[in-house]
Parts: structure tokens; sequence; C-alpha cells
């Protein structure tokens, strides 16, 4: 093999990137938002929209008048459609996904570009480590997480990131949506021993009990719920 060919083969692939559109919209038609993602075509879990992306990012844009201003932490924010729309309803949002994965956070830049948001934050944060990054992080309000809750061997790590959170911010609100994959799958114990709770946002109070929101094919069938964590004593 010459070194031609072994240079070739050892080259990444080149990523297909395409762009799907999102249009939010409320019951009046009197205000829209329009956002643009960029996808990998890519079998990493973090560089495409998935069904729970959509239904957090809807419910963001409903309560957008409460996120006006706050600061927003996005974890797992792979291509970041709740973070962008955050951001574009006039929030100041951090963007975070794994440390580890640098092509996550490489389309979470991709997706502040797209959308004109080019002074957002992207940072590395894993799921249960205190590292510099999530130390140095400046107060925040609401954290949204869009199937964070993906695998179970992540559920404990996800949940000592959010109690780290909560208690530097007291009043923080973790706002998250899962999917359901498994009858089997519980996060209760977990949030006894991590001092937090919950409660369940149904899917109609935010006018997300569709098949297809903002425009898209998505959630589709996938049946999605929502969910807010708190430290015990806020909710």
């Amino acid at each position: 093999m010459c070194w031609d060919e072994l240079v070739t083969m050892n080259e990444p692939a080149p990523q297909t990137i395409i762009e799907k559109t999102f249009t939010f919209e409320d019951d009046e038609d009197t205000h829209t938002l329009i956002v643009s993602i960029p996808e990998v075509l890519d079998p990493q879990y973090g560089m495409h929209v998935w069904p729970c992306a959509v239904v957090l990012s809807q419910y963001v844009w409903i309560r957008r008048e409460k996120t006006q201003h706050k600061t927003i932490l996005e974890l797992g924010a792979g291509v970041s459609l709740p973070g962008v729309v955050a951001a574009k309803c006039g929030a100041h949002v951090i963007l975070s996904d794994s440390a580890e994965l640098p092509l996550c956070l490489k389309n979470c830049r991709r997706s502040c570009d797209v959308n004109n948001l080019p002074s957002t934050p992207v940072i590395g944060l894993t799921w249960g480590q205190v590292s510099p990054e999530l130390i140095s992080l400046p107060p925040v309000d609401i954290i949204l997480g869009s199937d964070v809750f993906y695998e179970p061997e992540d559920f404990e790590d996800v949940l000592v990131t959010i109690c780290f959170l909560v208690r530097k911010n007291p009043c923080a609100q973790f706002w998250t949506t899962y999917q359901e994959r498994s009858a089997d799958w519980s996060i209760d114990a977990l949030l006894h021993k991590w001092n937090l709770k919950c409660i369940h946002v149904p899917l109609e109070t935010f006018d997300a009990n569709k098949n297809h929101l903002a425009g898209s094919t998505l959630p589709g069938d996938h049946t999605v719920q929502m969910m807010i964590i708190t430290a015990k004593e806020m909710l």
C-alpha cells in the first residue's frame, strides 16, 4: 500500500450537512419564529433533531415570556434546537455538550452561526463531572435537556450535574423531555437520592399533544413526556 493510499484511508470522511427549518407559531398566528438547524448525516446520537427536542422547543416557545432575559443552560445540546429557540426569544443562553464529543460541540457552534447567534457560548460539560467549566458557570435560571435520559447508565450522571447546579442556584428549574422506551426505566430513586423532585407537564398545556410540531414531521408517533425537576424544597 502506498503512502497516498494510507493518508486517504486515515482522513475523516466528508460530512453531509443538511438544514432543517422549524416554524413556531402561537394560536393567533400573531407571532412566528423560524429556526434553521444544521444536521449531520452521521450515526452519532447528537447530530440530528430528535423528537424530544421539538417538544421541549415548543415548551420554550409557548413559555417565552418566562425565559426572556433569563440565563439558560442547555445540557447535551447536540444540534441545539431548544437552546437556539430560547436565545431567539431573548434569553441569555449557554450551550453545552460532552467535552469528549468535539464534533457535537462543533455542531452547536454551527447552529449558532446559521441562526445569527455568534456570541452564544458553547462549552464542554460532561455529565457527572464537577469540572472547572461547570464550576465557573454564571448563575443559571433554567436548565434545558432533551432526551438526556436516553441510556440508563447515564441517568445518575445527569442528575449529579443537575444537583450541583440547583444547589448553586436554588431557584433553578430543569426543563426536560424524554421519550418512553421502557416501562422498567425510572429515575424516582435517583431523584430521592439527590434531593430532587419533579412534576410532569401535560403536553396539551403547551399545544404539544400533536404528531407534527413546528412545521416538522416530529415527534411523529413517538411517546414523549415533559417534566420539570427542581430541588425538593422548590416545588
